[in-house]
């Protein structure tokens, strides 16, 4: 074979090999020098775990109502090759929980194997009526129409400003 020839299969094959390279990407919080794992329940506080991690991914709802507030730090990694839809790789959620007070009293870890699949419902929310079909949506509105507004002209109490000149104010 002809050096250039071996040259541009060599190219050739490892273009095809790099395109076989998953392509890695991170969401949502990443730790920087500490990781939320960190957080010890005994001497952090709300404000300590805001300086040192940041604002947390996820508060939970309705915190004025409970007695346990919760901060959510969330981690995903998803591989994702060529046209393949994106996989989840790893995730990482650290919950931390606050009393009242704003002390730390948890601190939980989450991993992908403790995640529930959620199974959607396919069904409908029925609505109020009955569907029109296209002839009664194009020709459902003759005879409907106001055809005074159509042509401009107005009844004895309609309105559009004063009387012409000679005519007084209101009609008759």
């Amino acid at each position: 074979m002809n050096v250039p020839i071996k040259l541009m299969f060599l190219l050739a094959a490892s273009a095809l090999v790099t395109g076989c390279n998953p392509v890695l990407r991170t969401h949502g919080y990443v730790p920087t020098a500490e990781k939320p794992q960190a957080v010890n329940p005994d001497t952090d506080t709300k404000t300590s775990v805001l300086s040192r991690l940041g604002n947390p991914s996820v508060k939970s709802t309705f915190e004025e109502d409970l007695d346990d507030d919760v901060w959510y730090y969330i981690n995903s990694v998803r591989q994702r090759y060529a046209y393949l839809r994106p996989q989840l790789e790893d995730r990482t959620i650290t919950a931390i929980h606050f009393n009242p007070d704003g002390q730390v009293t948890k601190v939980a870890e989450y991993g992908l194997e403790d995640g529930i699949p959620v199974n959607y419902v396919d069904r409908k929310t029925p609505t109020r009526g009955r569907e029109l079909s296209v002839l009664e949506q194009i020709f459902g509105t003759i005879g409907r129409l106001p055809t005074d507004r159509l042509t401009g002209q107005n009844g004895p109490n309609g309105g559009g400003g004063g009387g012409g000149a000679g005519q007084p104010l209101g009609g008759n």
